[in-house]
């Protein structure tokens, strides 16, 4: 590397990157998976997301503890290849690339329900397409506009969030006075049982899918073994109480689990709280933040396929190439533009439950690498005894793949079909595990012409 090429500049606050991580989470999320999540709990949402925020905790705890051995990009695959092995890294870094991969189309298949059910005369699949080609297209030109809008929505998410969870209350208060604010319902009713509670804890793990993307500023923050830990755990704790927050009011406004579209069903709130003005200026907020959202998801999906196109983990004539005017992996943003068609064949529920059976693999990994470390690394043994290095990574590890156990058949089953590829791949890259997997290299070669490969979850 040239001694005088421009390096990054430490200005980053701690109060920063935590702004940066819930940025990145989208908080309004917990409003545009509500129906989701209630449904599967029987009406239990806020306990659905206290369960999750606790495994999160484990799994965040475990990610500042290997930001502060590895502070580079890769996190969980590069977590895993350094400490465990090269190709259950690679296995690792597979089962990540379904997050990427699928997210998108997520997100997109939120921002069509909405969308549909102001305007059901419209169909469902209309506005499906339109997202998937605006975002597309602006992802081909480049990513400038994401970025500086970026502030701007977060602000207005904010906004959108304070006044849904005041309009509630207010709503409830007329309802049935102060005592009716004070409710144990929306976290256990007679509908709700542990089995079902655990499954919504499983779907709302997606709500916090990227709260680790943190550590792609280590260069950028001062004084970073200290304080990307703790924004870690910092963005996890905050992003979950924003969650139990507004899931409380939410259910508190909305007993029980029937609506109309459960995918859609927080508009179907905020015209109950704040008439047709407020639904207006909800569809608003959750219209643009999953519409940016999935510029940022198709954005990132398509730089990892190109760093793994790149280093020759993925064919590298179709994934490997930047476009010579917009110097931007056209073909792989292309590529998760027509996964996104798939959204045409799925709910929420389903889509949701798919991508999180890849976080949690990567979550479980991360909690294993630390135990692998400490038992491997005097330096770290001498810097973390048991309690810290091994029961809270095992007890992440075990509440993590209980989640998992909650998912979906269906998404579990894909989510192996999925795994099985990669296995296959891995074969391949390694004639038969008689060399080692390449390893992908997730820095800038090129500041001007190769854009950087997002964070992992």
């Amino acid at each position: 590397m040239s001694q005088d090429r421009i390096t990054l500049e430490r200005t980053l606050s701690l109060r920063a990157v935590v702004l940066f991580g819930l940025a990145y989470m989208t908080p309004l999320i917990v409003l545009g998976t509500f129906g989701v999540v209630a449904s599967t709990t029987n009406g239990s949402v806020p306990t659905a997301y206290i369960i999750t925020t606790i495994a999160m905790l484990f799994t965040a705890y475990s990610y500042g503890v290997m930001s502060r051995a590895f502070p580079v990009s890769g996190s969980a695959y590069t977590y895993v290849r350094r400490t465990i092995d090269s190709r259950v890294g690679f296995m690792v870094g597979w089962g990540v690339l379904l997050d990427y991969f699928f997210l998108p189309m997520v997100i997109w298949l939120i921002g069509a329900a909405y969308l549909h059910a102001r305007f059901p005369e419209v169909p469902n699949w209309l506005f499906l397409i339109g997202f998937i080609g605006i975002t597309t297209i602006l992802n081909v030109y480049g990513i400038k506009l994401a970025a500086k809008v970026n502030s701007l929505l977060m602000a207005f998410q904010v906004l959108v969030i304070v006044f849904f969870v005041l309009l509630s209350l207010r709503h409830v208060f007329a309802d049935g006075g102060a005592d009716a604010l004070f409710s144990l319902a929306p976290f256990f009713n007679s509908e709700s049982s542990f089995s079902t509670i655990a499954a919504g804890a499983a779907v709302a793990a997606y709500s916090f899918l990227g709260f680790d993307a943190v550590t792609t500023l280590t260069e950028e923050t001062v004084n970073p073994r200290r304080n990307i830990p703790r924004a870690i755990l910092l963005t996890a704790l905050i992003g979950g109480g924003i969650y139990v927050l507004v899931g409380y009011t939410t259910q508190l406004v909305h007993p029980g689990a029937q609506f109309n579209d459960a995918d859609s069903a927080a508009f179907e709130i905020a015209t109950a709280i704040g008439a047709d003005l407020f639904g207006a200026v909800f569809l608003a907020g959750m219209v643009l933040a999953q519409f940016t959202s999935g510029i940022a998801a198709q954005a990132s999906a398509s730089r990892l396929l190109f760093a793994m196109g790149r280093d020759s983990v993925l064919p590298r004539r179709f994934f490997g190439t930047l476009h010579k005017r917009f110097h931007t992996p056209v073909y792989s943003i292309a590529l998760t533009g027509l996964i996104g068609v798939v959204a045409l064949f799925m709910d929420v529920l389903s889509a949701a439950s798919f991508i999180n059976f890849g976080a949690f693999i990567a979550f479980t990994m991360v909690n294993v690498s630390v135990i692998v470390m400490y038992f491997r690394d005097r330096g770290m043994r001498n810097e973390y005894n048991v309690l810290k290095a091994v029961v809270v990574p095992a007890l992440g590890a075990m509440v993590n793949l209980w989640l998992m156990s909650k998912l979906d058949i269906n998404a579990v089953t894909l989510g192996l079909v999925w795994l099985a590829i990669g296995f296959i791949q891995l074969m391949h890259l390694t004639r038969f595990f008689t060399k080692q997997p390449p390893e992908v290299d997730f820095s800038e070669d090129d500041a001007d012409t190769t854009p950087r490969a997002a964070d992992p979850v």
